[in-house]
């Protein structure tokens, strides 16, 4: 297995178990996935929507509602896919980091994903 680098950032991707059907999130698309998010260089997890209390998150992908490597990192995902996003410090949090999650500047981040509803 390889990682496919996004089309125009260094935010690479992996395909951990192909989704069905011939839907998928597209730029303008809201999708609701399930994540874990991890800081690379210290395995720390900051956030899951698996843990008690969370819920799937849903949001618009392709328009800038979210940290660029995540919102791009996402297009030509389908329908129960599992995707892990390696995402550089430039293309998440960068020099700001996000201390309230525990993510240090320019930390580089691995999300987990999973597609649950695609409209």
């Amino acid at each position: 297995m390889s990682y496919t680098t996004v089309p125009g950032l260094a935010t690479k991707y992996l395909v951990k178990v192909a989704g069905t059907g011939a839907a998928q999130i597209n730029k303008g698309s809201t999708g609701t996935l399930h994540a874990t998010g991890v800081v690379q260089e210290s395995g720390k997890k900051f956030w899951s929507t698996k843990d008690p209390g969370q819920k799937p998150f849903t949001c618009k992908y392709g328009v800038g509602q979210l940290i660029k490597g995540w919102d791009m990192g996402c297009i030509g995902m389908k329908l129960g896919e599992v995707r892990e996003l390696i995402i550089p410090g430039k293309e998440g949090y960068g020099r700001d980091g996000f201390p309230a999650w525990g993510i240090p500047a320019d930390a580089t981040l691995v999300f987990t994903l999973e597609c649950l509803s695609i409209q």
